[in-house]
């Protein structure tokens, strides 16, 4: 599904910014696990995202409800472990997500004076908070 470009009535509402997704930590979350097809384990996720175990397993739940994440608990040398991995809807409204937050950055850059490059978002690297 192609990003379309607001028009009309409510040029800037951007519907295709969803709700579950557009949450810094589960975003994080679901870039850490799209760059990782195979999953990633609990222990790994946390470390990436930056998150205490309380609130990643939160927002795990949320976007496990929402059906973007599966998780599974595995045995691996003889220690349990929980596996997360993107699911193919995830996949398909993470990258629709990504369409829509492209159309805003292009939006506002028409909006500026200055030349602003059309890798602008490719371009950007995530921060370190």
């Amino acid at each position: 599904m192609k990003a379309k470009a607001p028009t009309g009535e409510g040029r800037f509402a951007y519907e295709g910014l969803d709700r579950v997704i557009h949450e810094r930590a589960r975003l994080s979350v679901l870039t850490s696990l799209i760059t990782n097809p195979r999953g990633l384990t609990f222990g790994d996720l946390k470390q990436l995202c930056a998150l205490t175990d309380g609130n990643l397993s939160r927002h795990l739940s949320v976007l496990e409800k929402g059906k973007i994440v599966e998780i599974q608990k595995v045995i691996d040398r003889n220690r349990p472990q929980t596996v997360c991995r993107i699911t193919a809807s995830g996949r398909k409204r993470y990258l629709e997500y990504l369409e829509t937050l492209e159309q805003v950055v292009r939006d506002a850059a028409k909006g500026t004076k200055e030349d602003v490059p059309q890798n602008l978002v490719r371009g950007l690297t995530p921060s370190r908070v």
